[in-house]
């Protein structure tokens, strides 16, 4: 009964805990603010720049968090050959894309932070995969290596609004810009075209694997090729291979992130639950040695899952009065919440409530 009444984002939290735990993460806590400065800092991080502030007691200017893993970041060490395991479920402040307004946003994710090396990789990709499969098997994880892109970015000496612009024009899919911007900038007719092959790259991991070799002409290329392709092997034994695709439209700030990028779906939310990737960059500019990989899943969203199928707020609405027999009334209700049903007890009929079934206790109607 009580897995019934929780909502899907609320079912995902426990059952996320568990799978965390299962290798080894701790839970991290927070406070729900931070100093402001911290985000000015790394503005660039974060999803959006407008951020909650007030000042404190202190007259230190504070921010409601708009994000959790700079706070991990912030709050630990480097220590050798020792990895941070984290996992989170934090509410994050931030504007909603639909209504432009504010939003607090429940967010469960984790950090691996320290001395990274592949099999921690594989294993919070892993675990990105895993958690999408316990909301729903019916999922897609795609997978990005920004180490290919820049590449190319590094072989032509490409300015920060070159590299800025082509990135945002790959994540849209849009070949006619790329085309534009190399244009603009004088690209070479061969990085032109190692650039628009970009977009249409996506598929399973072999296939992809297949079309990317030829374009892997330099020693960054080549190490970011391996990589992915080692990550294809390690998933290849797992029972969720068909659900993972190598998209090279999942792009993100290379100022911060570096490596493997990835980003996950549901059937029935129309856009992304999920998103991570290394980044390293982020702790250099820091202060911090290690490295690190992470992702978080936005459970707000959740709330879109199976919505169709919420036919009924109850199962069963009970009508009773100042006549009714409450020993009658509470057997009543514990019969059925023993049954496993949802019950909702009233005196009148509430607007918009949804209920399969109706049982009137009240004067007139008692059996």
């Amino acid at each position: 009964m009580e897995e019934k009444l929780l909502k899907n984002e609320e079912r995902a939290v426990f059952a996320l805990r568990a799978l965390y735990r299962q290798y080894g993460y701790l839970p991290f806590k927070m406070s729900k603010f931070e100093e402001y400065d911290l985000y000015v800092r790394n503005k660039d991080f974060l999803i959006s720049d407008r951020i909650i502030t007030f000042n404190d007691t202190n007259g230190k200017l504070m921010a409601l968090k708009p994000d959790v893993t700079l706070s991990i970041v912030k709050n630990g060490e480097d220590l050798s050959g020792v990895k941070q395991k984290v996992y989170y479920n934090e509410n994050v402040y931030r504007v909603s894309g639909s209504t432009h307004q504010y939003k607090e946003i429940m967010q469960t994710g984790l950090e691996c932070i320290g001395d990274i090396d592949a099999y921690d990789i594989f294993e919070v990709v892993s675990l990105a995969a895993k958690s999408l499969q316990l909301i729903s098997p019916d999922f897609v994880l795609d997978i990005s290596h920004l180490g290919l892109l820049n590449s190319i970015f590094n072989q032509i000496n490409a300015s920060e609004l070159f590299r800025r612009e082509v990135s945002q024009a790959l994540s849209e899919k849009n070949s006619h810009d790329i085309l534009r911007l190399c244009e603009k900038h004088g690209v070479s007719d061969d990085v032109k075209s190692m650039l628009t092959e970009f977009v249409g790259i996506y598929g399973t991991k072999d296939t992809v694997l297949a079309r990317l070799k030829p374009l892997c002409i330099n020693e960054e290329a080549k190490a970011a090729y391996a990589e992915l392709a080692t990550l294809a092997a390690l998933f290849s034994a797992t029972d969720y291979a068909d659900r993972i695709r190598f998209d090279f439209s999942i792009v993100s700030d290379g100022n911060y992130y570096n490596g493997i990028v990835f980003k996950g779906f549901l059937n029935g939310i129309c856009e992304g639950v999920l998103s991570g990737g290394q980044y390293d960059n982020l702790l250099h500019r820091m202060g911090r040695r290690a490295g690190a990989v992470g992702f978080a899943l936005y459970l707000d969203l959740l709330e879109e899952l199976n919505a169709v199928k919420n036919e009924f707020d109850v199962d069963i609405l009970i009508l009773y009065d100042e006549d009714t027999d409450l020993s009658e009334l509470v057997s009543t209700c514990k019969e059925l919440t023993d049954g496993g049903k949802c019950v909702s007890a009233q005196k009148a009929f509430p607007p918009k409530l949804r209920y399969r079934e109706l049982i009137d206790l009240t004067r007139g109607n008692r059996s």
